[in-house]
């Protein structure tokens, strides 16, 4: 076994989708010495791997593994039951979670109930729904010119391998895509029009194979024959960062496996621990900007169910497979401030009515994402003093709440959901539903980029932390506007940016 480092070019701490683009784009055109750490176990030898690419059983002994201090087998109630909970308030731990996750502070939830985390290698991309779409203008960075974004966004395809072909495209497909594109032809325009999600996956022969951080890692994630000049340590928290004047000069990890901690000294420090556990980190090492863990964003989600009407779809006999796919309509500022999908059973990432589960034979899922119309910096996640949570990290608090034009937009999304069910078929169940606030998992805006260091952000566009010569941070929590679509692409993107300046840093001898 190769000596560990201890001292290192780069440090990141998370191996998300994001974490593993810098370690891929730092190891390959840098040359650059970089330990990954999770705090997580590895689910799968590959590191990072999907688990909607094992069997069922690995799968579910790889979710319950995931699941931080709930590591067991969750209930799955069914789409009703917790919009039902959401309405009372009367909340089970089984309402808020998915399987492969888990609230940050255990069974305690507060005003964003949902808000969950994955603690393993591969992070939330182990179990995520891969749904890819770019940013539309409205939900853009507007501060950073279209060029250097649109080339950052091919890159984050590469590394992601997203395809808009994951599904056969049938003759029932296309008719239910053409369905959809009439019933939203007035909210949609030439250029986004209502399409095929574009996903991170791989196709062949009819059978899928989801993204996670090993598609990014590459040769990276496999343990035989990996680059001497990286090393990845599973079961590792990062407890601090140590501070000296405008540099992190390394950090203080635990082996969780031993309870030995110890310090790893690195030139140029990256936190992509996610949109809670990043400035978690950074609050608990004594780098608390005014910003940090402020403009909590959140897409509050509206779901429903259809039954195809068999007829109308072009499906022509009892029980033919009438492959659907997952389909999008595209966020429009003015028009459509939505991001809509509709998808088949399979691809869905929640348990519909009891009555699609009992008989998913033609039944799709959709779900619609609102636009945050009120950014604020009340909405919030705070650190305890005291308390801890189950790595010994500073409990978090979330303060969130929607705003009445917030309200009024998932009230919008529930009239579209209930215009494409009856574009397609008969809607189950008598309105669409919305989630627990925080089911999106897509929390935004706690470490968020800025223009200037003026108190409203913790970074600037590169992800480069303020006042800090050597500290980035990265992941969902730096894209800093209001959005409806899946956050990742953005996300990976942005990262890309990051180790631009870090290649950079580093070729010039500044880092």
């Amino acid at each position: 076994m190769r000596d560990a480092m201890i001292d290192v070019d780069v440090l990141i701490v998370g191996s998300g989708p994001v974490g593993a683009t810098c370690a891929r784009l730092l190891v390959d055109q840098g040359h650059l010495h970089v330990l990954m750490v999770d705090a997580g176990p590895r689910l799968t030898e590959r590191a990072g791997l999907h688990v909607r690419n094992l069997p069922e059983e690995a799968r579910v002994a790889a979710q319950v593994a995931a699941q931080g201090p709930t590591a067991f087998r969750y209930a799955v109630p069914s789409m009703p039951e917790r919009a039902g909970a959401a309405v009372s308030g009367r909340y089970r731990l089984e309402h808020l979670v998915r399987p492969g996750t888990h609230l940050p502070n255990g069974e305690r939830w507060g005003e964003l109930p949902a808000a969950a985390c994955s603690t393993n290698v591969g992070g939330m991309g182990a179990h995520w729904t891969c749904a890819c779409p770019p940013p539309a203008d409205g939900e853009a960075i507007g501060f950073i010119p279209t060029d250097e974004m649109q080339a950052a966004l091919a890159t984050a395809r590469e590394l992601l391998q997203v395809t808009a072909a994951a599904y056969p495209d049938t003759p029932v497909s296309q008719r239910l895509r053409e369905r959809l594109s009439n019933a939203f032809a007035e909210v949609t325009s030439r250029d986004r029009a209502v399409q095929r999600m574009p996903l991170a996956c791989s196709a062949e022969h009819d059978q899928r194979r989801w993204s996670g951080s090993d598609t990014i890692l590459g040769a990276l994630a496999d343990e035989a024959g990996r680059l001497e000049r990286f090393e990845l340590r599973h079961d590792t928290a990062c407890l601090q960062l140590l501070v000296r004047h405008d540099r992190v000069i390394g950090a203080q990890l635990l082996d969780r496996s031993s309870g030995t901690r110890y310090r790893v000294d690195a030139k140029t420090v990256i936190v992509a621990a996610d949109a809670l556990r990043t400035p978690q980190l950074l609050w608990a090492s004594g780098i608390r900007p005014q910003a940090l863990g402020r403009y909590l964003n959140d897409q509050p989600q509206v779901v429903h169910a259809v039954r195809l009407d068999a007829e109308e779809c072009g499906i022509t006999r009892p029980g033919e497979d009438a492959t659907v796919g997952v389909y999008w309509v595209p966020f429009d500022r003015q028009h459509h401030p939505f991001h809509g999908q509709v998808m088949q059973m399979e691809a869905c990432p929640v348990a519909l009515t009891d009555e699609a589960q009992a008989n998913v034979e033609h039944i799709v899922a959709m779900g619609w994402f609102c636009c945050k119309q009120d950014i604020r910096a009340e909405d919030r996640v705070r650190f305890s003093e005291t308390e801890k949570d189950f790595l010994g990290m500073p409990a978090m608090t979330l303060d969130y709440s929607l705003t009445e034009r917030d309200l009024a937009q998932v009230d919008k999304a529930r009239d579209l959901l209930q215009r494409a069910g009856k574009a397609l078929g008969q809607p189950l169940g008598e309105a669409p539903l919305m989630l627990p606030p925080g089911s999106s998992l897509h929390y935004q805006g706690t470490t968020r980029m800025g223009e200037a260091d003026d108190g409203t952000s913790v970074c600037d566009d590169r992800g480069q932390v303020w006042g800090f010569r050597n500290l980035f941070v990265a992941g969902n929590g730096v894209i800093p506007t209001p959005t409806a679509c899946n956050p990742t692409l953005t996300s990976v993107a942005l990262a890309v940016r990051a180790c631009e300046r870090i290649l950079q840093e580093h070729t010039h001898g500044h880092a």
